[in-house]
């Protein structure tokens, strides 16, 4: 499965640089407090995926807004040549 880049460079390093700092706050907050491990966990899990999003460059959410839009445009010009009468 081939994924097309979808965010530019400097969305990449942001997404990488806040998610190494997320990733090593919540590390230093695990080994204090190991108790608590589970609300902790949730966000090494998150900065670990936006970290893996900024090194392939390629964001699902924003692939899946794109393609969403494409289809309302598609929609958009279906519904225009099927009914030219009722469009404003």
């Amino acid at each position: 499965m081939k994924f097309k880049q979808n965010i530019s460079i400097i969305n990449a390093l942001m997404r990488i640089t806040c998610g190494l700092t997320l990733l090593t706050w919540a590390a230093a907050k695990m080994v204090k407090k190991p108790w608590k491990k589970q609300s902790y966990l949730v966000v090494v899990m998150l900065s670990a995926m936006k970290i893996g999003e900024g090194i392939l460059r390629y964001c699902p959410i924003v692939d899946v807004m794109e393609n969403g839009q494409a289809t309302m445009k598609k929609e958009r010009i279906q519904e225009k040549v099927t009914h030219p009468s009722e469009s404003n």
